[in-house]
Parts: C-alpha cells; structure tokens; sequence
C-alpha cells in the first residue's frame, strides 16, 4: 500500500456530530420552503363568472339592420375597444350597401360576443342610414365611441353633395350608448 504525501486532514473525517448537522440543515430547509408556498393559481374561472372572449367581435357573418336589396352590405370602417367596462372588447362597424354608383348613407353599429356565441352580434345602432350620414372618421377614445360624420341641412339637399359636417361621441352609461355632440357643428 502507498502512503499519500499529503498528511490527512482532521475535516476530512465524517463523525456522527457532521450527520446531524446536515441532517438538522436539510430539515430546516425543507420546513422554511413549505413556509414560502405560492398563492393560489387565479388562471381557473370562479364559479358563476361566465367566460369572454379575449379577441374582438369579427364583423364576417353578422346579420346587420340594413337593407340593401339585391346589393350586399359592406363593412367599410371598424373600430375595437372596450366600451362597456366590462374587459372584453366590442367591435364598432361602419356599413352600408354596396351600391354601383353614387354615395349610400352609412350605418354604425355595436357588435359583442358572449361566451357561447360563435359569431358576433349587434347589441346597439348608434346611427341608422335612414338619417343619410356618410361616417368619415371613426375610432374608440376612452371607452367611447368618437366619429366624424357628413350629413344634410335639409332633405333638399342631393345626395352627392353633404353640406354639414359634424362630430359625435357615444359613451355607455346606464346600460345603453348616450350621444353628445361636441361643439362645432359647421357647414361643409
């Protein structure tokens, strides 16, 4: 047998003073873990919370208020945001018909989708094309619904030529959209 060159080392020795302290460290580590669990996942729905859809509302396959007669209706400007509060996004949808020639009147609508719903629905008309605006600008700002829009001061007026421009902001309050019109209605 060779010896080492190196003389030993009294640390090198394991004694049982050595196990217990480890075994005491272990434990200790294992009892401080269990102290510091995490809270409890929140990923699951509560009960009695339905679900929402996280992406907005499409406007493909929606049944819209208008009638075009043989011509179809078309989607012409969108908007998403959540309108109501509630943290799911609703779809605003500028549509008219898609006549060959001259200037149809628009109408805006609100779309939603609930949990069991597979396709988008409207909840709300904000302006009817009966009222022959033509909706030039469109967007969500704070929760609310903002538009420009180009109409008529009196029914004499052709239809190729608007004469009033105007601005008009919904915002939902006490479970339905309430118009104001911001000062600065002005002739076109």
């Amino acid at each position: 047998m060779q010896h080492s060159a190196v003389p030993e080392l009294a640390h090198t020795h394991t004694r049982p003073i050595h196990w217990v302290a480890t075994a005491t460290a272990v434990a200790g580590v294992v009892a401080f873990s269990s102290l510091l669990q995490p809270g409890p996942a929140t990923a699951a729905q509560t009960a009695g919370s339905p679900a929402r859809p996280a992406a907005a509302p499409a406007t493909t396959g929606v049944d819209f208020p208008i009638r075009c007669g043989p011509v179809t209706a078309l989607v012409v400007k969108k908007a998403t945001g959540d309108l109501d509060g509630d943290g799911a996004p609703e779809t605003v949808a500028v549509v008219h018909c898609d006549a060959p020639m001259g200037t149809p009147p628009d109408g805006v609508y609100v779309l939603t989708r609930g949990a069991d719903d597979a396709h988008a629905r409207v909840v709300a008309t904000l302006i009817d094309p009966k009222a022959r605006n033509t909706v030039t600008g469109l967007g969500i700002t704070d929760g609310a619904v903002v538009a420009t829009l180009l109409g008529y001061s009196t029914a004499d007026v052709p239809s190729c030529c608007p004469d009033v421009k105007d601005s008009a902001r919904w915002q939902w309050k006490d479970h339905k959209f309430i118009r104001s019109t911001p000062a600065g209605t002005r002739n076109v």
